[in-house]
């Protein structure tokens, strides 16, 4: 076997190793990014006050349904 060939062979797995080893941890950031995110989000919305339940009118007189 051709010398050449066989160091383009190598050089090209180790870069295909090196590229899906860069992609699982660029995919592990960004899961964990989307994490982060979706902790801030329902953070806010617990901080959001409860509306007031109507006390007038026929909508929302009779039933909460607030979900």
């Amino acid at each position: 076997m051709d010398v050449a060939l066989t160091n383009s062979i190598v050089k090209t797995a180790t870069a295909m190793a090196s590229r899906e080893t860069a992609d699982a941890v660029q995919v592990t950031v960004l899961k964990k990014a989307l994490d982060t995110q979706a902790s801030a989000a329902a953070t806010l919305l617990q901080a959001l006050p409860q509306p007031p339940l109507a006390t007038s009118g026929t909508l929302g007189t009779q039933l909460n349904t607030f979900a």
